[in-house]
């Protein structure tokens, strides 16, 4: 199991710092909530594609016993509990999970920024 040496939620820059020894992850919260482990996300094993949460911030962290963290984020998501072998495995392949994101995200036809899937909607 991998468990962080330090963590650190920066509000400003809408980021959460993880530390393991000599190494720092930084993760967006946008990507920590299209890749939250919640069913609402993962769809039960079939992963539902979350969208314009380009603005979405962390607002609050806890531990949930000795081996996660609950997330809680400004659009009122707060159902995930992300094990910390879990978070390790998104800071250590961030970039190919944001790929892969922002590639099913073209495919469907959505967008990151919340405005302009609602002017997608309406047309």
């Amino acid at each position: 199991m991998h468990i962080p040496t330090a963590i650190q939620l920066h509000k400003a820059s809408r980021t959460l710092t993880l530390k393991y020894g000599e190494e720092s992850y930084d993760l967006p919260a946008e990507f920590l909530r299209v890749h939250s482990p919640s069913a609402e996300v993962q769809g039960h094993g079939n992963p539902i594609l979350q969208y314009g949460k380009l603005n979405v911030a962390l607002v609050g962290l806890e531990p949930a016993g000795q081996y996660a963290l609950k997330l809680t984020f400004d659009d009122g998501h707060d159902s995930g509990l992300y094990s910390w072998d879990y978070l390790y495995q998104l800071c250590t392949r961030k970039e190919q999970l944001w790929n892969e994101y922002l590639e099913e995200l073209q495919k469907a036809g959505k967008s990151r920024d919340p405005s302009e899937s609602v002017v997608r909607l309406m047309l």
